[in-house]
């Protein structure tokens, strides 16, 4: 993405996920290149002489999904794309954050700049300024099937182009109609091939794709950090992540976590020894490359999947101007999104699961010679006791939700549409697995940090700061206090990418 001063040029071709992140999260602004423009232009060419012969193209001079074999006639081709789009918009649930819908509209603005989709360069350039202007469509998370594309979704977003649905502008929600009068623009009346253009893709579900492993990435690095905190603590063997050992296993992603934990604990004075106090360390410490270089595979292959589909037409039929041909395909499905999202939502799971088993042996007394549940006066104070249950129901939540949804499929268009992906249902579920996890991590991030001050000696060089950003904003817990601040703020520190570097 060529990411300048005055907003992000699209060309359909070159968006990264960090610039979805940054368009969503951010605010950054929208800029079509002149290539788009041109390319928009002739694909738009295509659809005008479509009409003008009259010729029978799906979406264009026919109805949709069943009616498909339904002849709409010339004078109606603009109310059948209006009519598609209110009668699509009909999804349920609460809306989507902010931050989704703009990663939403950055991402069907991409698909459409490739100029195979036949919209209109306005039409296009509205959809532009609405998100350059924060006018954000109220889009229900519920009702869809994840092919034909995220029919429902787009819908949602597509109301607000035409003054209708509603919008959230500057925190306000309003209507429609209201919301684009206070940003100064007009609706727009869609033409021939317009409605469906914009609605047939896979952008809700690969919108949540993005910003979900966004935050899958900086969750694996605090867990590096935090998975070194306990091996410290609890006085663990780093012989097990030495070079040697990874290299006749040799996956990337385990290489890789057995070199950030010996960065991370580097001049430790807290580790011991293969023998000095045991012969082996447990799995949860002695695995860690293991499991989490899994996991950093997996993420390597999802990060490359998603990428392509950020830059890739995804709607139907599909107008390829250099040859002509008008092409009724399955570019919508979302099959590939769907198992890049179940096959995450496994991967960062198994980062939780074995975080509650390390948190587990730190406040286990039988477990880690250390006081019982970290604290000093058991009995009378319950110490981390009750911390250890949130995380063990966190992680048996994730279970329930990495049952892949990709699995299911149900017939719809009255069996005209007989496979579908489940992938939005598959992101949105990916989404809270994140967001788990790091509350499950946060939980041992406390633990450790607390099991560390009954020892003595240095800190690794990683470890170190990352203890120190955690006391920086929540004391030790030297007596029963209410513990959801303390863990809310932990969670924040995982979540804000700063425990670890390079």
């Amino acid at each position: 993405m060529n990411q300048q001063a005055n907003g992000m040029k699209m060309d359909g071709n070159h968006l990264q996920i960090e610039d979805v992140v940054a368009i969503a999260r951010g605010g950054a602004r929208i800029e079509l290149t002149k290539e788009a423009i041109e390319n928009v232009r002739r694909s738009r060419s295509m659809v005008d002489r479509m009409v003008e012969e009259q010729r029978v193209i799906y979406g264009i001079t026919t109805g949709f999904g069943k009616f498909s074999d339904v002849m709409i006639s010339g004078e109606d081709v603009s109310k059948l794309q209006e009519n598609l789009i209110m009668s699509h918009a009909c999804g349920m649930g609460d809306p989507y954050p902010v931050e989704v819908v703009r990663g939403i509209m950055a991402l069907r603005i991409n698909a459409l700049a490739k100029g195979y989709s036949g919209i209109r360069e306005e039409t296009l350039l509205h959809l532009v300024e609405l998100c350059n202007l924060g006018v954000h469509p109220i889009i229900p998370q519920q009702g869809s099937l994840g092919a034909s594309g995220d029919l429902a979704p787009l819908a949602h977003m597509v109301l607000v182009m035409l003054g209708k649905g509603e919008a959230e502008v500057n925190g306000q929600r309003l209507s429609g109609k209201d919301a684009l009068e206070q940003v100064g623009l007009a609706p727009i009346r869609l033409q021939a091939k317009e409605g469906l253009a914009l609605i047939n893709g896979t952008q809700a579900m690969t919108a949540q794709l993005c910003l979900a492993l966004y935050d899958a990435r900086v969750v694996l690095e605090s867990a590096e950090v935090i998975s070194a905190m306990t091996v410290e603590a609890l006085r663990g063997i780093p012989k097990a992540f030495d070079p040697q050992l990874h290299l006749v296993r040799p996956h990337p992603g385990q290489q890789e976590s057995a070199r950030k934990l010996l960065l991370h604990l580097a001049g430790s004075e807290r580790t011991s020894s293969q023998g000095e106090l045991r012969v082996q360390d447990p799995y949860s410490l002695r695995c860690i490359p293991q499991v989490h270089g899994a996991t950093r595979d997996t993420l390597e292959y999802v990060w490359q999947t998603v990428t392509r589909e950020c830059n890739s037409v995804t709607d139907n039929p599909i107008l390829f101007s250099e040859t002509g041909d008008v092409i009724s395909g399955g570019n919508f499905h979302g099959q590939p999104m769907a198992f890049a999202a179940d096959f995450m939502a496994i991967a960062i799971a198994e980062l939780a699961n074995i975080s509650e088993r390390r948190t587990e042996r730190l406040v286990n007394p039988q477990l880690s010679g250390l006081p019982g549940f970290l604290t000093e006066n058991g009995g009378l104070h319950s110490g981390f006791m009750i911390t250890q249950y949130v995380a063990a129901s966190i992680v048996s939540e994730n279970k329930v939700l990495c049952h892949p949804a990709s699995v299911d499929s149900i017939p719809s268009s009255a069996n005209q549409e007989d496979h579908v992906s489940m992938g939005t249902t598959a992101t949105r579920k990916l989404r809270t697995v994140v967001g788990n996890t790091a509350k499950v991590l946060a939980i041992e991030y406390l633990a450790a940090a607390q099991a560390i001050e009954f020892g003595t000696g240095e800190l690794g060089a990683g470890t170190g700061r990352a203890y120190q950003q955690l006391r920086n904003v929540i004391p030790r817990l030297t007596e029963d206090r209410e513990m959801h601040p303390d863990l809310a703020r932990a969670e924040q520190l995982v979540r804000e990418g700063t425990l670890f570097w390079e």
